[in-house]
């Protein structure tokens, strides 16, 4: 039987928590830092451990879990990854590249397998746009939009926002890191991102410290010129993706949970509908049990570690661009 160590429990470690126990799952270990906000009444009855080595040498987990603060990643999946236990690494998987490339040794020597939780490579929206696509539905993809706004202090509203990592510079926090997700599933329906040009500031009223909102365009090797809107100060909160081909429009909306779009040759717009009681938990419930069949072998990770870093330098390049004013590829971090 497997054993699962979970190491974070803030609202995403607690969503895993709940979804591997949905799937029958009940060897689980907590190893918790005591800093969360959220009551402790779901977690009574599951061992507690506060210390990661001893946490891994006591149980010996078959899987680790790592959803704690983004810059606290790499040091639990590294130590996981020694270990020899496979990984579910939250996205982004740090806020830095510094140490991505010793992850992804230590992935190799130790044979362990690994995924990334960009957990919208699940929905089922996408999942039905990715298909379109590739059944060349509009034609030849010529340009997207991606738009992401959602207020930040209404994510978590029983704790001060302004603690949050999202929040917090130290913790690897502000909106490109942590609204990353378009960077990944772009990637997964276009292929890799040759240049980046950015602007980002804090341009609300949330007194933080890190941006609050950002304009990307990303320029694709082979596909359409690509913009994402990201911020933190929205409501309500909306997320939906539109591309523009030579035959025709695709538009998802990630609330929604179907797809639609129009065919020029039929002159009307078509629909893919979401499952029937399709809520936001469907796509992190489908991405645990893929998860358990990566961890028993039975899959290969839908995003990989080296998906994970493709994201993460996107971002990076962003960063660099809204300071320096010019295009930048990605892969490049200067100090």
């Amino acid at each position: 039987m497997n054993r699962f160590l979970i190491c974070g429990l803030g609202s995403i470690g607690r969503r895993h928590l709940r979804n591997l126990q949905s799937l029958g799952h009940s060897e689980i270990v907590l190893l918790r830092s005591g800093k969360s906000t959220l009551p402790d009444e779901e977690l009574a009855g599951l061992p507690t451990e506060q210390d990661l080595a001893e946490a891994l040498a006591k149980w010996r987990p078959s899987a680790v879990v790592v959803s704690n603060p983004t810059a606290l990643h790499l040091e639990v999946a590294l130590a996981a990854a020694r270990a020899g236990c496979h990984i579910l690494l939250e996205k982004p998987v740090s806020d830095t590249l510094q140490g991505v490339d010793e992850l992804a040794r230590e992935v190799e020597e130790q044979d362990v397998r690994l995924l990334v939780g960009f957990q919208f490579r699940f929905h089922p929206g996408l999942e039905a746009l990715k298909r379109l696509l590739e059944d060349g539905a509009i034609g030849r993809p010529l340009s997207a939009r991606v738009h992401w706004g959602e207020y930040l202090p209404g994510w978590h509203p029983w704790e001060d926002y302004r603690l949050s990592y999202s929040a917090r510079a130290d913790l690897g926090g502000g909106v490109l890191l942590t609204l990353c997700h378009p960077f990944d599933y772009l990637r997964w329906l276009f292929g890799e991102v040759e240049a980046v040009t950015a602007e980002a500031g804090k341009l609300g009223d949330l007194e933080l410290e890190v941006e609050d909102t950002a304009e990307v365009l990303l320029a694709f090797r082979e596909g359409p010129l690509v913009s994402v809107h990201l911020d933190y100060n929205q409501r309500p909160a909306t997320h939906w993706l539109e591309i523009v081909g030579t035959k025709g429009t695709l538009r998802w909306e990630a609330e929604h949970g179907g797809v639609r779009w129009w065919a020029a040759d039929l002159r009307e717009w078509r629909e893919v509908t979401p499952p029937a009681g399709f809520d936001r938990n469907h796509m992190f419930l489908k991405e645990m049990a893929h998860f358990v069949e990566v961890v028993e072998g039975r899959a290969e990770p839908r995003c990989t570690l080296q998906d994970g870093a493709r994201a993460l330098e996107i971002v990076i390049a962003a960063k660099q661009s809204a300071m320096e004013g010019q295009r930048v590829r990605p892969g490049r971090e200067t100090d």
